[in-house]
């Protein structure tokens, strides 16, 4: 019988190539980055003209919106000064989280997709070491098997350090339980399912859930109390502070509402004409090869600075449309607004947007903020939990020293002004708010 068979199949791949990178590539970049990055460019690509930003037009957008500040700061000229980078500083590319895990990640026997997938998920960690739920749930857009899914994220939660790539604090610190030689049973209960009543001190109600004493609880907090909430702490380089250049602006002209696209900033790229013209005169193939080539490579960056940017600008508008009140200085509260929901309004894959408003600041009247903040989840009755949080805060500001309310008294009043939420929801936002109990706010 022969080893060898021809058989038919028909399948479908996904093949990135090399102008779909650059795409993806350019749309996450933050301000500060593209800037670097078209500098590096034009260095490369002797095609591209690199030419400063007419100042007028800044000039105009802050006479009729003074608030606004592009991050230029006092300068009296738009181009780009280059800086050298300290001598001595740390490389974060080199000696980061992402970068440590990667390194882990080389040295296990691992498929190639799963090694793939892996070093992807170690790119979406925050600093903190933690992995938020909603990059997760865009895999499953990308059609990725769950089951490969699931896996990446085991192996990327067995690295080191211990409790990296959890999800949240909870699991987060079971992680680090499950890593101990001997793990205690009540301490891995209690990081499970009673956090807020141990940060409440709780002890009897815990210990009469878990059927033990209340002993059992105390040295079960000592030793919670003895794990690491921010499993990246370590990584974290003491920088000075860095002052954020807003992507976007949004403000009132002429009396409507507009997004303007901050790119004062950035220098103006365009393709040399003497070497275009070069390249139609010249008779020599290898000359006219490369200059082939680099037009080509121009014609890219140019496709990839526009799609950029008007992704960059639909997500604002579309931000804007969303929460209008908020900008027009109505309300402080955001309404609901989800990724998902606005990449499906706007014919746009979740991954797409999430790529789009990765690192981006929206400067408005009230202040600079992540794009990010504007998406709040729905907590029902159409409020933001964003509203939630800031209608507790009022309350909390506003309430008696001496008699501070409990969370039942501040869920009732919650539910008084249309925000029906439970009392552990009200228990989980002041813990987030970093607000003590009642017993701890009495003075």
């Amino acid at each position: 019988m022969s080893l060898v068979q021809l058989k038919t199949e028909l399948r479908q791949e996904l093949k990135l190539t090399p102008q779909l990178m650059q795409s993806m590539e350019v749309l996450q970049m933050t301000s500060q980055e593209l800037l670097e990055y078209i500098s590096r460019q034009a260095e490369e690509n002797p095609l591209l003209d690199q030419a400063d930003p007419p100042e007028a037009a800044y000039a105009e957008l802050r006479r009729q919106a003074v608030w606004i500040d592009g991050g230029l700061g006092n300068r009296a000229t738009f181009a780009h000064e280059e800086s050298a980078p300290e001598a001595g500083a740390a490389d974060r590319d080199l000696e980061g989280l992402p970068a440590f895990l990667r390194d882990q990640l080389h040295r296990l026997r691992l498929s190639k997709p799963l090694r793939a997938l892996c070093e992807y998920l170690a790119e979406l960690v925050d600093e903190d070491g933690y992995l938020a739920q909603e990059d997760l749930d865009g895999l499953a857009d990308l059609k990725i098997p769950r089951e490969l899914t699931e896996q990446a994220l085991e192996t990327l939660q067995g690295l080191d350090p211990p409790g990296v790539g959890a999800r949240s604090l909870s699991e987060c610190l079971l992680l680090q339980l499950s890593r101990r030689d001997q793990a205690d049973p009540v301490a891995m209960d209690i990081a499970a399912r009673f956090l807020p009543d141990l940060g409440r001190k709780r002890y009897a109600a815990i210990a009469q859930k878990l059927g033990v004493d209340a002993e059992a609880v105390r040295a079960a907090e000592k030793v919670i109390a003895s794990l690491e909430p921010h499993p990246g702490r370590a990584f974290q380089s003491a920088e000075p502070a860095v002052y954020v250049r807003p992507d976007v602006f949004i403000a009132e002209l002429d009396g409507e509402w507009k997004v303007i696209l901050n790119d004062y900033y950035l220098p103006r790229v365009s393709v040399n004409d003497y070497y275009l013209r070069l390249l139609k005169s010249s008779e020599e193939k290898e000359t006219r090869d490369y200059l082939r080539q680099k037009l080509q490579q121009a014609k890219w960056l140019l496709s990839s600075l526009e799609r950029r940017g008007g992704a960059l600008r639909r997500c604002a508008e579309a931000v804007l449309e969303a929460q209008r009140p908020f900008f027009t200085g109505e309300t402080g509260a955001l309404a609901p607004m989800t990724l998902s929901a606005l990449a499906e309004n706007l014919e746009l894959h979740t991954s797409t947007v999430s790529r789009a408003i990765r690192g981006k600041y929206v400067q408005c009247r009230q202040g600079t903020y992540p794009m990010r903040y504007f998406f709040s989840r729905n907590v029902g009755g159409g409020v933001s939990r964003q509203a939630v949080k800031q209608c507790l805060l009022a309350l909390l500001r506003e309430e008696d020293p001496r008699r501070p309310r409990s969370d039942q008294d501040l869920c009732r009043l919650l539910a008084e002004r249309g925000m029906p939420v439970a009392r552990r929801t009200v228990t989980k936002y002041r813990l987030e708010l970093g607000v003590g109990s009642s017993a701890a706010r009495r003075k």
